[in-house]
Formats: structure tokens, sequence, C-alpha cells
């Protein structure tokens, strides 16, 4: 057998769209072209109109893939991925070709299957299906002959071949009108089986066939009568028989476009009643995928015709009476938009970019004003969609009018928002003040067209204004509309009770504290301003009396938020006005049920504990201690108050000890003061004389005598290293004999300034005594970390240890007369503080507190 001819080679221009998530995704618009590789194997290729070296599409043909032929210019297949694409031709000659092509090589593939036996349906799929006379004694058994073939796919396409060809629907269409004179349900079921099976076989050719004008009402007259609800009947030809159901607002003189509109409401009929219960996902798609197409076809030709967009927006103007024609045009302008959302970027933008030029904006005003709820939530839905594409257009029209002092559309927002009654309507009117107020709202459809069409975005942007600075649009919302917007929130300061709350006025404060949340979180500093001159926080706290425990919850959502920015200011706004206090009241209203509300405040103590916030955690402990103690049955408040007792806890005896010199310390300097006011004082006699005169001339001496290393600390802190570098063992013998023999009288009122003298080589100069500053005491915050600390310990034992050696084998001659002095002392002689307790002397080198240094007995 011949290879099969490739198509002629003249240009295709096509667009290649690709299903995602049940909407079409434009993949480009290219050249297409079929291509032969081989006897047994053949190709669709698409190139790029920008790159022709850049490949679009390159799909093998198969033997077996469902291409569907819809209209005259789509081509829609399903890949061996499961991937649904589809091929949309400028020209209907285009379409043509590349569908013979493949019609050619899917025969021809198939044909070869045949002679090598590997496919069985296929060998089924040539013999020809021959279905009964359409006669109501026949329905039986042509219901059981169209079950056999939907059992394969052969059978399927012979089935379906079958039907067109022989025009067999509209033959079975009158047998529904004849059943029913007769009043036969066994006829009318099988009937509508039969119809149902011909729907589902899934060929695009006969679900367009359905729908046109001939055979529609009795199709769905047929499908009324359903086997599996016996005993009910349905009204679908009743529906879609009310033409006035169909309104022109503006007449559509294209006969096509009037056709495709009726074509697609009775699609989506189909497809949303009449078989909603019984579609598989093919099914599904090609009705969607139907849809879809033709949405595009008639929005693209209503937005290109510029008079009839003229005349649509015109029934607007002020010389038109008829209010009625207005609703319908709203209305109209609403099912565009809805369109529109499953568009491509492109298609969309021009649209939209249509609808403004021509006045879609002052169509808002209006809907949103309008009496009619149907027409305000028609408004809104266009509004919402409008924002959705492009919230910086919108912003920019209304920056707009703020500057030509004309009504910006976010003053009609807030005013529709105080006013509505309709609770969906609220809730899209905050939606759309957050989105529009939102500073980091971008026109993410717009990049992304700018991303693979650079020309027309330039082209879109080229007529809109300059886009202000978002800070100033923003700070213009805060002068003018937003004291407008929270007005009923400060009108709560003189309500004596919350008990009374409307529906609509529960619905306003929900929406009005959810917007105030939102601003914290977008509008720091603004909202702190603006929050603290209103008084808003609170007015929120006011409206946790109410019995509503879903505005609980959202008050309860404004404090969370103003907690978790850890913005002090909040934090002090709070504490100030003793916001806690009805917080604690709902926990101790719901405890210990497990429900929301009660969750939620624990969340909110839980997540102060966890992030330690001191300034909250003192207040609350301060403030409610007994009431926190009386929560048992979760852990969060026992651990909020020792979290405050640790902060607040004095120091313990050990740590006393430690901030002065003791055998083992690592802070040995002491100063004069705490020596004569503190314990140790009352166990030393006052100075002699000879020992004053000896003190008074070492204070002349200059701190900046001393050597790097042993300069105070500015910060408390403890050195890492040795303040003094000591010699080694064998080298001490000298050094020690000088230091014992030259080492002043003791003072008892500065132990500290002996032991200075004692291990400072001679060849510094003496420092001075310990400042007058008392150690600083060590906060258990700064504490150090226990291995820190017995490491820095150990160090100092060592040295200590070792200069203790040198002094006693080297130095005890030296010493005596010293260590008599020292003995002759009554404090040291009795060797009790006032507590009687036995006591050790430890000389060292003085220091600040924190600091470290040698000691010797």
């Amino acid at each position: 057998m011949a290879l099969v001819p490739a198509p002629s080679n003249d240009r295709k221009r096509v667009k290649v769209y690709e299903l995602k998530n049940n909407d079409w995704f434009d993949r480009g618009t290219g050249f297409c072209k079929g291509v032969v590789v081989s006897q047994d194997e053949a190709k669709i290729l698409v190139a790029s109109e920008d790159d022709p070296t850049r490949q679009l599409l390159e799909t093998k043909i198969s033997k077996d893939d469902g291409y569907q032929k819809q209209q005259d210019t789509l081509i829609v297949w399903t890949e061996q991925n499961g991937t649904d694409m589809a091929l949309s031709f400028q020209e209907p000659e285009g379409c043509a070709g590349i569908w013979d092509f493949v019609n050619e090589v899917q025969s021809r593939l198939q044909a070869l299957a045949q002679d090598d036996g590997l496919s069985d349906d296929i060998g089924e799929s040539v013999n020809p299906i021959m279905l009964p006379l359409p006669e109501l004694g026949n329905l039986h058994e042509i219901e059981n002959h169209m079950r056999a073939a939907n059992t394969t796919p052969g059978g399927r396409e012979a089935l379906a071949k079958f039907i067109l060809s022989q025009d067999y629907i509209p033959k079975l269409i009158p047998l529904v009108e004849m059943a029913e004179d007769l009043e036969s349900a066994s006829d009318l079921h099988r009937l509508c089986s039969i119809m149902k099976m011909l729907i589902l076989l899934n060929d695009t050719a006969i679900i367009e066939y359905v729908v046109t004008d001939d055979v529609v009402i009795g199709v769905v007259g047929a499908l009324e009568y359903d086997p599996d609800f016996p005993l009910h009947k349905a009204n679908h030809r009743q529906y879609l028989s009310d033409e006035s159901r169909f309104k022109e607002v503006v007449k559509i003189e294209e006969q096509a476009i009037r056709k495709k509109i009726h074509y697609t409401y009775r699609l989506q009929y189909l497809k949303d009643v009449v078989l909603a219960r019984i579609l598989d996902d093919p099914t599904f798609s090609v009705l969607n995928s139907l849809i879809f197409f033709h949405q595009v076809d008639i929005v693209q030709h209503l937005q290109a015709n510029g008079a009839f967009l003229k005349e649509l927006f015109g029934i607007f103007g002020a010389e038109e009476r008829d209010l009625q024609r207005k609703k319908d045009a709203v209305l109209f302008i609403q099912q565009c938009c809805a369109i529109a959302k499953s568009l491509q970027v492109s298609a969309r933008a021009q649209l939209y970019q249509n609808f403004i030029n021509n006045g879609l904006l002052d169509v808002i005003q209006y809907a949103l004003r309008h009496h009619d709820a149907s027409v305000r939530v028609a408004g809104t839905d266009i509004l919402v969609a409008l924002i959705d594409h492009d919230a910086l257009m919108v912003r920019s029209k209304i920056f707009q009018a703020i500057q030509e002092k004309t009504k910006p559309l976010t003053d009609t927002l807030i005013e529709l928002l105080l006013i509505e009654v309709d609770l969906g309507v609220k809730a899209q009117m905050a939606d759309a003040i957050k989105i529009l107020l939102d500073p980091n709202a971008n026109s993410a459809s717009i990049e992304a067209l700018g991303r693979t069409n650079s020309d027309f975005l330039a082209k879109v942007r080229g007529t809109l204004p300059a886009m202000p600075q978002t800070d100033n649009f923003i700070q213009s919302f805060y002068d003018e509309s937003a004291r407008k917007l929270f007005q009923p929130l400060k009108d709560l300061e003189g309500r004596k009770t919350m008990d009374n709350l409307s529906i609509q006025e529960v619905s306003l404060y929900s929406h009005l504290v959810e917007v105030l949340c939102f601003f914290i979180r977008q509008h720091s500093f603004r909202s702190k301003y603006f929050i603290l001159s209103e008084g808003l926080g609170a007015r929120v706290a006011q409206l946790m009396d109410c019995p509503e425990k879903h505005l609980k919850l959202t008050s309860l959502k404004y404090f969370r938020t103003c907690i978790g920015l850890h913005d002090d200011f909040h934090n002090r706004q709070i504490i100030q006005h003793h916001l806690f206090e009805p917080i604690l009241k709902i926990l101790f209203d719901t405890m210990p049920r497990d429900n929301l509300l009660n969750s939620a405040c624990l969340e909110l103590f839980e997540f102060i504990k966890r992030e330690n916030i001191k300034i909250i955690v003192t207040h609350l402990v301060e403030t409610y201690r007994e009431k926190l103690a009386a929560i048992t049955y979760v852990d969060t408040f026992q651990s909020l108050i020792l979290r405050y007792d640790q902060m607040h806890e004095p120091p313990t005896t050990q740590e006393l000890e430690n901030s002065f010199t003791s055998v083992d310390s690592d802070t040995p300097a002491r100063n004069v003061g705490i020596m004569n006011g503190g314990r140790w004082g009352q166990a030393l006699k006052d100075a002699d004389a000879e020992e004053e005169a000896y003190l008074n001339g070492s204070d002349d001496d200059d701190d900046d005598g001393l050597p790097s290393a042993v300069k105070p600390v500015l910060n408390g802190a403890s050195p890492v290293r040795p303040l003094v570098s000591y010699p080694d063992d064998e080298g001490d013998d000298d050094d020690m004999d000088i230091l014992a023999t030259s080492a002043p009288l003791v003072s008892p009122h500065n132990i500290s300034s002996a032991t200075q003298t004692q291990e400072t080589p001679v060849t510094s100069p003496s420092p001075k005594p310990t400042g007058a500053t008392p150690p600083e005491r060590i906060s258990e915050k700064r504490r150090r970390e226990e291995d820190e600390e017995d490491e820095l310990l150990a160090n100092i034992s060592n040295s200590s240890t070792k200069r203790r050696a040198s002094l006693s084998s080297n130095s005890s001659t030296a010493s005596t007369g010293s260590m008599q002095r020292l003995r002759r002392k009554p404090g040291i002689n009795s060797g009790k503080d006032n507590g009687g307790g036995p006591k050790k002397i430890s000389l060292s080198i003085p220091l600040k507190s924190g600091g470290e240094g040698g000691e010797g007995d």
C-alpha cells in the first residue's frame, strides 16, 4: 500500500490549545502541517509563528486516538498521556486539509493492524451496524443492539456513523409523542435510554446535531422520562421553549452568532441539568469544549463590533427612560464578563479595555446603586471580575476620579457595604475593598501577557493613564474615606448592650473587623495611627460581648493579628485599655468545653507563652494572676505564671556569694561599700592609721598604668582569658619571694587591695582599690550557660592551684611577716562571720562584676 500523501504545504495558521483544569490554555499561534515519517508513522507539527524553529506541537497520529472535528475550524483529540488537545484553524480549508490527512493516516494504520491480526476491535469496526426501523414495537431490539455496540470502541464508532448517515435521530423523535398519546411508560423509558446512549457516544457531530432547532425539543422530550425515576417527569421542553428567556438588549444582526448563542445555551442546559447525573468524563470534556469555543466566537464578534458596543453602553445615558432595558443591559454585560473569565489573557484584556473605554465603570456605579438586588449582584460580579483581571487599572481610574474631585468608586463601595441588606453583596464589597487597597496587588494577567505578547501589552497599557504612586492612593483613602468605612464601629461607643444586633449588623461588623485586620497587616504605620486616633481597639473588644459566636471569633482574630505582629505599639494599646478582660471572660464562659471559640482563646495565650512576649506576660500575671491560676485543665496559664516568676525571681544565695570573692568564685572582686555594709564588713574592725595611710597613698595611682589585660570590663561581663599572664612553675620562685616580702599590710576594709598587691608584678604600678560601684548582679537572662561556666571555673582552679603550689614551696619564709600581720586582725583571727560559720579569705586580683583571676590561700 502506498504511503499517504502529505497535505499541501500552504501555510495553515492555527492556534494550539491544551485543556488544563477544565480550562483551555493557549499554547500559542503557529503554522500546521502533516508529515509522513514512514509507512506506519505520521505526525502533525505546528511551528511557532514568532519563532519558526520552535515547535508548539508535535504529535504522532495513532490509529485509535479519538480525533474529532468540531464546527468547520476545530480538531480535538486526546493524547496518549491523557491530555486533551485542540487545533483552532483560521480558515476552514486548512482544517479540512489536516482532517483529511488524519483520516487517511488512521485508515491506513487500521488496515495495517487488521492485516497483521494485531487488533480484533479494528476488524469489528469495519463491519457496519444496522439498527431496526425506528418504531415503537422495535424499541426493545434497538436498545439491545445499541448496548451491544457500546461495548467496543469499534462498535461505538460504527454506531455513530450509522446514526448520522441514516438520519436516525429525526426518525426517533415522533415516537416520543406517539408513546405519550398511548401513555406507554415502558416505551418512554426506552426512548430516554436510547437518547442517553446516543449522546454518550461522545461524538461531536451527534452532540452538535441534538441542540439544533429542528430536533432539540424532541430530544429533551425523550429525556424527560428517566427510568431511574419512573414516578417523576421533568419539564425540559417547557423550559427550553420559553423564548422570553432570550432577551436581545441590542439587536445582533449576524445570524450565525445568534445561532451560536442559542446552541451554547442549550449545551449548557444539557451539561448542567439534563445530563448532570450521568455524564462521564469524555462527554463532559466534549461539552465543555463546544461551549468554550462557541463563547470565544461570540465574545470576539461582539467586542470587535464598535457600533454594537456604542449602542449597548448608550443605554445608560440620560436620554434612555426604559429602566427594564437598563437592567437587561447590566445582566448582559455580566454574562459577557463571566464568559471572559475563561478566555485567554489577550482576548480578555481586549474585551475589558473596550468595555472601559465605552464606560464600564459608570455602568458599575449605576448597578451598585440600583434598588433591585439582582442588578446590584450583577454589578458586584462585574466589578470583582474586573478587579481579578487587573486591579491596577481599576485603581488608576479611581485615583483619577479623586484627582478630578468626583466621587470615586471606593466611596460607592463603602456606602453599599454599610447599607446593603443582601449578605452576599456585602461580602463581595468587602473583598473588593481589600483587593483595591492591597499595596501588593498587581496585574498578574497583564504581566503574564507581557511575557508572551509584549506588543499587545504596550498597546493596551498605552491607552491607560500613568499609574500614580500606590502610597498616594492609599493615603488619600485614609484621609477621605476610612472614617466613613469604620464609622459603625465608632458608633458602638455609646451602646449599652450587644444582645440585640440584627443579622445585617452582625454581618457588617464582621466584615469591618476583617477589613481592619487586613489593613493592619498591609498598612502597618497608617493603620496604627488610624486605630489609635479612632479608638477602634476598644470597639472591637466591645463586640466580644455579643451572643453571636462567629462575631466573637472575628473579634478575637483582630487581637490575634495585632499580637502576632510583635509590635509594641499594638501590645501597649491592648494593655493600656485592658482589652484582655473580654477575652478572659469568653475563656471562662466556654471552659472546659472543647469548642472552636475556647480553642481560639487558648491558642492566643499559647502564642504569647511560646513567643515569650514579656510585656504581655507581665501584664497578664500582675493583673489576672488569681484568675489564671484557677485555669488548670490546660497547662498554658501555669506556664505563663512560671515564666513571669522566672523573670522576676530574686537571685539565689549561691548567686549572691558568686557576686563576691570566695574560694571557688569566678568573680573575685569586692568593693568597699559592700564590705562595710554587708555581712562581711560586720566581722572586720576599722582600719588602723598605718593601713589607712597606705590605702590613701595607693589612690594616687592612675588606672591608666594597668596593663590592658587588667583594665575593667565596661559591660560587666567576665573576660574569657586570664587577666595576668603567669610564668611557668620553674620561674616562679624569685618572683614569689619578691611578692611575699614586699606585700603591704592588708586592710580589713579592702582585702582585694592586698590581693592585687600580692599578685601584681612589681614592675607594674599598683592599681586603685576596688571602685565605689558595687559588683553588678548577674540577672538570670544573662547568666552563663552551664557548660561555659564549668569550663571557666576549671581554668581558674588550675591557675590557682598552680600558683598556690609555687607560693607554698618557695615563699613560705618570705611571707611569714605579712601573714602574722593578717593573723593579728581580730576579724580574721576569729575565722567566723556574723553567722558564726567558718570563713576563708581569698586573695585575688580586684575586678568589677563578672571578672576573673587567680586566687591563693
